[in-house]
């Protein structure tokens, strides 16, 4: 039954997009929330129902054709839906954790003028999200993946007035397009290798494929540079942080709990190509440990709260491609859910924190803000013990087992793993520290209206720290007395790769040697940051002058922006400059132009020729009459 009904899930979210879109000036605001929200809302309760039907059935997939789209040569493609273990559970992450920062954002946002617009922009971007999700080809993937892109556009640039908002949305935009063009260009060889753009045909046809071929890696490959501009990694890492610029909601929305994870969830569900090419494998994780490194290195130094999270949404994706890299594929996956519960948490908290300081957003003007925001505190709390790996929160789980995958696949990569995770745990508690602890920096004005947020944002914040507290259980490895109930529901959907990859399970021992070592670190970590910025009483100083050498190109990021300007926007700019003035405007416009002032010339002399004197007309014919006489003599 419900699976036959998933088509509202999308339907919802975009009659919620049309409502509010076109009744932007006439709904009051009340009317507005009510509208966006019951629309994700009851998304998620279809989303449920199928769900819980699947889960029931014991069925693999299910398929549902709404119409037939394109047909041209050999090309047939159709808008379909796939229904599986694994877009079901994204089902419920996009309309579940949609749901909670929707109601979040009607306090958020209440005193905000386009208040109408930007619940219509949430529910448009929730539905292009669904569509890539539930998309049973890569071309109705696609759509949404570009839907997802425009919509970040709009939400990052929704402050519009302020230039550097218009330039973060531009930059996000501009990054995110080259990544799609690596996708596009996936796609065409994936037709024309497999003659079809249905995940079922192609998957299957791939299994006869010999592992390694170069069509593959190149496919693989291309399928990856998308990932890496929709899922902010090395090189095309670099927007996410900018990102911030966009309301609150936003970064919870789609920069910690969905559209980041696009990519992950694109090459989960391609697992079968990826794992026929063991070498774009390698390079997954090469590339994720190296964005995990570099984004911790960067986040242990940012003094805004928001700059913080975004780097660390930048690291914890890392750690999915490295998941991804060594072939765990359902860690992976489970690294989606848990960052979905405490990211879009700390965002929220974040929000909280920014509502009640009066939108300040740098952390060496807060301080002592636990007992004026105690709700906010706890729930931001239990966000940094899950992200930071400590048991029994969710985040230990997903990063235990995406870094006991790393062991068995290279020690490189685990040890360099450990140190990432390290890293998290020091800049995570870094920032509660300066957040909450101490005595408050900021002006009596900030301090007079300090006050804990509204329920409808200390609500989500609520039920999204009971998530990443206990989100993790769903993962319990059968070495801690579990049986491990994801992996368990995702099999069907990682059976073939499972049985062309090798597996050498860690013994007992070795793995509670790695829990061991990651959790003691998280530990270690946190007792140094408590020591720095608690005992200590260490706040970093405005003018940075107590930073050394690495603190400084920690903290400007190791000028990668400026790297890309000289190297890349610069030559572009004056490549630009160069065509607009020597060949467009010189040559093109001067040709254009010049035929015009040609004709203008033309007709200003020859006007000259009408001078209404009869005789001169009669002569004129005479001469005309000669002169066809003399062409036709010598003609003949």
């Amino acid at each position: 039954m419900w699976n036959n009904l998933v088509w509202l899930v999308p339907l919802f979210p975009l009659i919620g997009f049309l409502i509010n879109g076109f009744g932007r000036n006439v709904l009051p605001k009340g009317l507005v929330g009510l509208t966006a929200c019951v629309a994700v809302l009851l998304s998620f309760g279809v989303s449920t129902g199928i769900f819980l039907e699947l889960n029931h059935s014991g069925a693999v997939s299910a398929h549902r054709t709404l119409f037939n789209w394109i047909e041209t040569g050999s090309l047939s493609v159709t808008f379909a839906f796939q229904i599986d273990h694994l877009s079901a559970l994204m089902l419920l992450i996009v309309t579940g954790v949609g749901f909670l920062i929707h109601i979040y954002s009607i306090g958020y946002m209440h005193e905000d003028k386009g208040y109408a617009k930007f619940f219509s922009y949430l529910n448009l971007f929730v539905f292009f999200m669904l569509l890539l999700v539930l998309g049973s080809n890569f071309v109705v993937m696609f759509i949404g993946w570009e839907g997802v892109g425009l919509c970040s556009y709009l939400l990052i640039g929704f402050w519009f007035k302020n230039p550097s908002y218009a330039g973060a949305a531009k930059k996000a935009f501009v990054m995110n397009r080259i990544g799609d063009l690596g996708f596009l260009i996936a796609i065409f060889l994936i037709f024309r290798v497999f003659g079809s753009l249905e995940f079922t045909e192609v998957f299957t046809r791939a299994e006869t494929m010999k592992s390694g071929a170069p069509i593959l890696v190149a496919i693989t490959l291309l399928l990856f540079v998308g990932a890496t501009g929709k899922s902010a990694q090395i090189p095309l890492f670099t927007w996410l942080p900018d990102a911030m610029a966009g309301p609150t909601p936003v970064s919870a929305l789609i920069h910690a709990a969905t559209m980041v994870t696009a990519g992950i969830y694109m090459i989960a569900r391609s697992n079968i190509l990826f794992t026929l090419a063991p070498l774009t494998l390698n390079v997954v994780a090469v590339i994720g440990l190296a964005t995990a490194i570099l984004a911790a290195t960067i986040a242990i130094s940012q003094t805004d709260i928001k700059k913080v999270l975004a780097y660390s949404t930048v690291s914890q994706l890392g750690y999915m491609f490295l998941g991804l890299g060594v072939g765990a594929y359902t860690g992976a996956f489970f690294h989606v859910i848990t960052h979905a519960f405490f990211k879009a948490l700390l965002f929220l908290g974040a929000g909280s924190v920014i509502h009640a300081m009066s939108n300040e957003q740098d952390m060496r003007m807060m301080g002592g803000l636990r007992r004026k925001l105690p709700v906010t505190f706890l729930t931001m709390l239990t966000g940094t013990i899950a992200i930071s790996g400590i048991p029994p929160f969710s985040g230990f789980f997903s990063k235990d087992e995406i870094l006991a995958h790393a062991f068995e696949h290279n020690k490189v990569f685990w040890v360099i793993g450990v140190v990432g995770a390290v890293f998290t745990a020091f800049y995570m508690f870094r920032m509660m520290f300066l957040t909450f602890n101490g005595q408050f920096r900021g002006t009596h004005e900030q301090e007079h209206h300090l006050h804990e947020s509204p329920v409808s944002m200390t609500g989500p914040l609520i039920v999204l720290a009971v998530l990443s507290a206990a989100g993790g259980f769903i993962g319990v490895p059968e070495v801690l007395g579990g049986h491990h109930w994801l992996a368990e529901y995702l099999s069907p959907v990682f059976s073939k790769s499972a049985g062309l990859v090798a597996s050498h399970p860690l013994d007992h021992s070795t793995e509670y040697m790695l829990m061991g070592v990651s959790v003691i670190g998280a530990f270690l970590a946190a007792l140094v940051a408590y020591i720095r910025y608690v005992k200590n009483g260490h706040v970093p100083v405005p003018d940075h002058s107590d930073r050394g050498f690495l603190a400084r190109l920690s903290y400007n990021k190791y000028y990668i922006d400026e790297l890309y300007d000289l190297l890349v926007t610069r030559p572009l700019n004056a490549i630009s400059g160069f065509f607009y003035r020597i060949v467009d405007k010189a040559f093109i416009d001067g040709i254009v132009n010049g035929l015009g002032k040609c004709t203008t010339w033309a007709g200003r002399g020859l006007r000259l020729v009408q001078t209404g004197n009869i005789g001169f007309y009669i002569f004129m014919m005479v001469a005309g009459i000669v002169a066809l006489l003399v062409y036709g003599f010598y003609k003949i």
